[in-house]
């Protein structure tokens, strides 16, 4: 039978969840400003310039115009990109067959606890003839788009463990690799079996979800069919807590690659925000012991770039 247990450990997964992924974007967000790249097309360019990959710099005067900058743009690419990684697909094809069904068989139960926990709150908040149709809803879809997340993520984790153990990867491959692998098909795995075996209409994990929501720790489940959903819950709960604190955080990583990097084009205008960071950041000590460089941990950037470095 499921205990309190399940539940502390629920809570402390979600809270430890959402506090490092705070913690991981506070931390990139503070981070030096990047080397502008000019690497065009940029997806947020207005005035069809993106289509041919313009720029607003091709404009006469273009400083005292305003610019025009499309989120539906940006919208384009982004959405394409995190649903079926457009980029890995065109780049290197035999691992994305492998790490396409790993990351949608991510979203799907991802999406699907979303979705659960929001019928949760439902039922347990909102008057029956509201709750009633929802409850109906998230019944009827839960099990086949969770077991569906389940399969796809442990063929995919399979898989790219496989990947990662060939000739191609294994120079490339850490052991933390591995085991973040060996985590995700052992937590799908359980809960996989418990789907199967114990909860085929998700209605032990519904009710669990239900009393999660709602701080109801009422048992669910009896017997093994209990043990086994304890045991699914803590491994995804302890998964959860876990994936913000490795690199397996670039889901939140990717959105300052793309917008503070890739497509970082802010004009740097006199009086203007640029400008002030950029002056910030000459002032800083250079600490490089390059030769070429020249540094001696007191000179600042600024320095070191007035030099005249053919001496």
């Amino acid at each position: 039978m499921m205990t309190t247990f399940a539940y502390v450990v629920a809570y402390l997964g979600l809270v430890f969840f959402l506090i490092a992924c705070i913690a991981r974007f506070m931390m990139w967000s503070k981070m030096p400003m990047h080397v502008r790249w000019e690497l065009y097309p940029v997806a947020h360019e207005g005035g069809g310039k993106a289509a041919y990959g313009g720029s607003y710099l091709e404009d006469t005067e273009w400083w005292t115009k305003k610019r025009e900058v499309s989120l539906f743009g940006e919208l384009k690419v982004m959405v394409p990109e995190i649903l079926f990684l457009v980029a890995l697909r065109e780049h290197n094809k035999k691992l994305w067959t492998r790490s396409f069904p790993f990351h949608f068989g991510l979203y799907l139960v991802g999406g699907v606890t979303a979705l659960m926990l929001a019928g949760g709150l439902v039922v347990g908040y909102l008057p029956e003839n509201i709750a009633a149709p929802v409850a109906k809803i998230v019944n009827l879809v839960a099990p086949f788009l969770g077991g569906a997340g389940l399969v796809l993520g442990i063929i995919g984790a399979i898989g790219l463990f496989m990947r990662r153990r060939s000739r191609a990867l294994r120079d490339y491959t850490a052991p933390a690799d591995l085991f973040n692998l060996v985590f995700f098909i052992a937590a799908f795995g359980v809960s996989l079996v418990s789907l199967v075996v114990y909860d085929r209409d998700f209605s032990m994990v519904t009710t669990f979800i239900t009393n999660l929501v709602t701080f109801d720790l009422a048992p669910v489940g009896a017997g093994p069919a209990g043990l086994l959903l304890t045991l699914s819950v803590v491994l995804l709960a302890l998964l959860t807590a876990y994936i913000p604190t490795t690199h397996m955080s670039h889901f939140i990583g990717k959105y300052f690659a793309y917008h503070s990097i890739r497509w970082s084009d802010e004009p740097n205008l006199a009086g203007g925000r640029q400008e002030g960071t950029i002056q910030e950041l000459l002032s800083r000590p250079v600490t490089w012991s390059a030769p070429h460089i020249g540094a001696d941990g007191k000179k600042s950037w600024l320095d070191v770039t007035l030099e005249d470095q053919t001496k």
